[in-house]
This record gives C-alpha cells, sequence and structure tokens, in this order.
C-alpha cells in the first residue's frame, strides 16, 4: 500500500487532427532538435553554449531555445536565449520586449538597463522601463532624475498610479523636500485599498523627516485601516517603542501574536522590547522607504496570483534595499511556487544570517533542494539546523519528512518522534507529527504503532481529509472496521472530490466489500485523475477481473507495471499477469464496527 505524493509530472498528449499537423509536429520537433543541440548556454536546464557562438546568426533558433527554457522554468537560461535573439533583430519589439522582462524576473536588473534604454525609445511611456531606469536613479540617489522617470511612465491603472506616486513621493523626500512628499501621496485618490497604503508610507516619510505627532496619527489611522498586516504591526510598534510607548507596543504585538505565534520578526520585536531595548525605525533611508513601497505591492500581486509582476516589482525592492530579508523571503516563495528551484534557493540563502527569518529561510532553502534530487544536500543542510538548535521543531519536521519520501522510514521516526518526545503537550496543531509518524510505521509494518498514532492524529484533527484517508484506507485494506473506515473515506472524499489517491481509496473500499460494479466506477475516476500512479493502476486491474472484464484487467495490470511500482507490489503484479486473480471468498471482519483502540 502506498499513499505517497508522486512529484513526475504529467505526460503531455497532443492530439494531431491531420496528416498535414502531424507534418508540422514533425518540422518543429526537428528544429527544436536541432536548436537544442548548437544552441545552449549555461544554465540549469543542461544546455552548455550559446547559439550566437557558432555565428550561425541563428533567430529562430533562439527563440525556440528560449520557449523551451521557460517551459523548462530556466529564467536566466530563457533570458540569455532571447537576448541573443534581440541582437539577431533588433527591431524586433516583442523580442526585445520578452527579453526585457525575463532579465527583471531572473534578477538581473544591471542587464535590462540598455534593454529599457531601447524600449523608451520606442514607447517613451513604457511603465516598466522607466521604473527600471527611475529605480537605478533612486539607489544612486539621483532623486531628481528617479523622479522624472517615474514622471514619464505610464500611470493609467490603479497599480501604475499607485506606484508612479509613491515613487515620485520618496523622490521627494530624498531631496529634502518633505512637504512636497507629503503633499504627493495626500493627493493621491483611487480605490478604498488605496488608503493604507497612503497612510503607511506617509508615516514612515514623517519619521524619517522627525514629524514625530504626525507620524503617531498616520501609523495609527494604517493600524485601524488594517492591524493584520505585519509591516504596519512592526512599524507602528517599533515606533511606540522608541518614543516612550513602549507598553502600547508590547500590546499591539501579542495581540497579532495571538493570531499568528510564531511569526519570527514579531516575536524577536516582542523579546527586544520587553528586555527595554529601543528598537530601530522600521526605514532608516530614502531608498529604503521606496523599497517598502514596491514590497508592499510586490506582495498584494503575489497574493492575487500575478506572480510574474509581482517578481518585478520585488526585483525592484532588492535593488533598493539588497538585504531586505522579507523581500528575500517572497522572492524565494514565488520562485518556489513557480517551480523554479534554482532561483528560489539563491533568495532563500542570501536572508542575512542575523535576520529572524533566517532559520526558516535555509529549512525552505533545503526543502527546494531536494526537488532538485540534491537530497543529501538537504539533510545536511537540516541536520545542521537540528546540530545548531536540537529544539528546532519545523527543521526536525522537515527532516522527517525528507526522510519519508526517500522510503528512509526508520530514520523518519527516530526523527519524529525526536520532535514528539520534545514537546510539553501534545496540541491538535501537532497532528501533522503523529499522522506523518504513523504513516513511517505503516510502511515499517509496525502496524500496532502505526495505527495508535494515526487514531490519535485523528482524535487532533477529526475532520482532516488527509488523516481520515490514510487511516480508513489502512482499516480497509486489512478487511478492518469496513463500515466506520467507509464513512471515513466518504467524508475525505467530500472534501477532496479531485484527489486521485482518495478517491482510489473509496474505490478500494467498494472492492474490498465486495462491491465490483461501483469499484470499477470510483477507480477509473481515480485513474483519470492521477494516470501515473501504478498502485491505482493495479486497483482497477483487479476490480475489473472481480467485475468479469478480464482483458481490461490485464491491460491496467501492464499499465501498473510500467509506472514503477515497488519490488513487493510488482512481484504482485507480475504474477497476476501470469495467472490472474485467485478465486476467494470475500471475509469481511467479525466485529467490523467496532471503534480501534477503544475510541
Amino acid at each position: 500500500m502506498t499513499r505517497k505524493s508522486s512529484f513526475a509530472n504529467n505526460p503531455v498528449r497532443a492530439i494531431l487532427k491531420s496528416d498535414l499537423g502531424r507534418a508540422v509536429a514533425v518540422l518543429v520537433g526537428l528544429i527544436l532538435l536541432a536548436v537544442l543541440v548548437t544552441a545552449q548556454p549555461e544554465s540549469g536546464t543542461g544546455l552548455h553554449r550559446s547559439a550566437s557562438d557558432d555565428g550561425d546568426g541563428n533567430l529562430f533558433g533562439n527563440y525556440l531555445a528560449a520557449r523551451h527554457a521557460t517551459y523548462e522554468k530556466d529564467t536566466r537560461a530563457a533570458a540569455e536565449f532571447y537576448r541573443n535573439a534581440v541582437e539577431e533583430d533588433p527591431d524586433n519589439n516583442i523580442i526585445l520586449e520578452r527579453a526585457f522582462l525575463l532579465e527583471l524576473s531572473s534578477g538581473n536588473l544591471a542587464g535590462a538597463v540598455d534593454l529599457a534604454e531601447r524600449l523608451v525609445k520606442v514607447d517613451p511611456s513604457h511603465r516598466l522601463s522607466r521604473y527600471v531606469l527611475g529605480v537605478i536613479d533612486l539607489r544612486a540617489r539621483q532623486f531628481q532624475a528617479a523622479r522624472r522617470q517615474f514622471e514619464l511612465s505610464d500611470q493609467r491603472g490603479p497599480i501604475g498610479e499607485m506606484v508612479s506616486t509613491l515613487l515620485v513621493a520618496w523622490s521627494y523626500q530624498g531631496s529634502g523636500d518633505t512637504a512636497k512628499a507629503l503633499e504627493t501621496i495626500e493627493n493621491l485618490e483611487g480605490p478604498e485599498w488605496f488608503s493604507l497604503f497612503k497612510s503607511y508610507h506617509s508615516a514612515l516619510i514623517a519619521e524619517l523627516s522627525g514629524r514625530t505627532n504626525l507620524a503617531r496619527a498616520q501609523y495609527t489611522a494604517a493600524y485601524e485601516t488594517d492591524n493584520s498586516l505585519y509591516r504596519v504591526v512592526e512599524g507602528y510598534s517599533r515606533f511606540l517603542a522608541r518614543n516612550g510607548e513602549a507598553g502600547r507596543a508590547i500590546e499591539i504585538l501579542e495581540d497579532y501574536q495571538s493570531i499568528i505565534p510564531d511569526h519570527p520578526i514579531i516575536s524577536a520585536l516582542l523579546a527586544q522590547v520587553r528586555g527595554g531595548e529601543t528598537p530601530d525605525p522600521i526605514i532608516r533611508s530614502t531608498p529604503e522607504g521606496a523599497s517598502e513601497g514596491l514590497y508592499g505591492i510586490g506582495s498584494a500581486l503575489a497574493r492575487e496570483s500575478g506572480s510574474d509582476l509581482a517578481i518585478v516589482f520585488l526585483e525592484f525592492a532588492r535593488h533598493l534595499s539588497p538585504e531586505s530579508p522579507q523581500v528575500l523571503v517572497s522572492l524565494g516563495n514565488i520562485h518556489e511556487q513557480n517551480e523554479n528551484y534554482l532561483l528560489a534557493i539563491e533568495s532563500y540563502n542570501s536572508v542575512s544570517r542575523s535576520s529572524p527569518f533566517w532559520r526558516g529561510a535555509q529549512i525552505q532553502a533545503a526543502l527546494n533542494l531536494s526537488q532538485l534530487d540534491r537530497d543529501e544536500e538537504t539533510i545536511d543542510t537540516l541536520r545542521n539546523l537540528i546540530i545548531a538548535d536540537p529544539s528546532n521543531q519545523q527543521a526536525l519536521e522537515s527532516l522527517g519528512y525528507i526522510f519519508r519520501t526517500l522510503e528512509r522510514y526508520d530514520e523518519a521516526v527516530e526523527v519524529f518522534s525526536s520532535a514528539i518526545n520534545q514537546l510539553d503537550e501534545i496540541t491538535p496543531d501537532d497532528w501533522r507529527l503523529l499522522y506523518s509518524r504513523g504513516i513511517s510505521y505503516e510502511r515499517l509494518r509496525n502496524w500496532p504503532s502505526a495505527e495508535a498514532d494515526l487514531v490519535k492524529a485523528l482524535e487532533l484533527a477529526p475532520g482532516n481529509p488527509q488523516v481520515l484517508n490514510y487511516l480508513g484506507y489502512s482499516w480497509i485494506d486489512q478487511g478492518l472496521y469496513l463500515s466506520r473506515a467507509m464513512d471515513m473515506i466518504r467524508r475525505a472524499v467530500e472534501q477532496r472530490p479531485d484527489d486521485g489517491y482518495i478517491v482510489d481509496s473509496l474505490g478500494w473500499a467498494h472492492y474490498q466489500l465486495g462491491d465490483y460494479e461501483e469499484a470499477v466506477t470510483v477507480l477509473e475516476r481515480a485513474v483519470h485523475l492521477k494516470p501515473d500512479d501504478a498502485v491505482i493502476n493495479d486497483h482497477l486491474g483487479d476490480a475489473y477481473w472481480r467485475a468479469g472484464r478480464r482483458t481490461e484487467a490485464k491491460f491496467q495490470w501492464e499499465q501498473a507495471r510500467v509506472f514503477d511500482p515497488d519490488p513487493e507490489a510488482l512481484e504482485m503484479i507480475e504474477s497476476k499477469l501470469a495467472d490472474g486473480l485467485p478465486d476467494v471468498q470475500l471475509e469481511r471482519t467479525a466485529g467490523e464496527d467496532a471503534s480501534a483502540n477503544g475510541t
């Protein structure tokens, strides 16, 4: 029995509807193959040499290679190929813009400057190009030049208006004209959500310029607008603690902690203020203030699934504040979600060791290494974190998960047990540790220990679909507590109707109860949801056989054999392909409705 996740990519199926379509597909495939052999930049795709090196001037080759690198989520290789294509066809504005965006997305702001200068010649108000040129000037403290770039940008739409206004305001502050900076923000009109940005950045500018009363009023307004944003909470608390109101700062930080108890920045700041220390202001310079605005916009876009544009704004923010931990972590998160693991690792590893975010960033970097099959590096990183802090629950849980994924179940049990034994008391939030250790015990065939952990996990998280599914499936697979297990799996399917593993469990429950026709119906859906899973295909083969569909059964077992089953399962599949299933009488366990472990 296997319930582990599969990281394999789903197969790509192309339907060619005509002979002409087939011919075109073959031609494009041959061209792409030739391109990939001759055009190879140094990058994570495994491509090693640039198309321009051979002097062929292969515009189409560079373009196709760039598309392939984009598909492989190798942003830097794609940027290099598009840049090569730009050199081959400098008047092609579509390729020019694509190269520009990829340079930004890969973090190469310096490399995007010359492309931005070319784009503004074509479109003088080109928004992102003006932002690039302005951000470069702003970091160099050329505030008037930066302001000119921001004022020339296309400001249509709420995002354009908001970003341009904030950057212009911060450029005035850099020039020493605080009154004009505040006036610029005050005159900004737009959607209701503008009010939070206006109050917060007015507070930052006022505090930086020493206007304490105005800063207090604007921080208070921002906090009252939205006290769930940790940067607003952090900025307001730092201001209060610096201005004789440490008690109020502690109260605000404790209120936030009551909702999000383990936020590293808030926890560290609370300890600092409780200890009587005076924290630094949240913003210490004009470039940092502008970076804060870009970070806020980028974070908001990331929450709204605008990941490509979010990366661009966060890269702007990083250029202005290179060591900002919140910017680096946000970039890492987006790259990770986009499966661009190399860029994610770079972002996480750039977080300073002195930052409260460092430990979590190192754990995320390790987990991204595992996605690249660099398992020993992953394990070494997590073990070093645990050696430095044996009570690091997040690192322990992550290491246990890695061992479980690698099927090193003895080591997984040891690590999960260490994490559980360190708990003062087991709370509902700890269900994952028991669930994960229970799975590891089950894979080691230590069912009594597995069942105890899984039952306890279900007590802690009664409606959790993962626990309902795994425990219910395990009981059904052993012919135990069939009615109760069936009910548990149905509840799991109601919550996760498109989860192939959970739908498989329901189909297998029908099979175990002898309802083969219904088992076939449900298991066919499970295979549709998860077509490359050996266990699910094997189950459907069994159901077909019992339903009298022998040819389909053998086909499904052949499919299961293709999808890399574990050795024991493969042996059983080979036996079924040779001899079919034996005729056996379905036996239900006596007392099937009894509760397990007295629950």
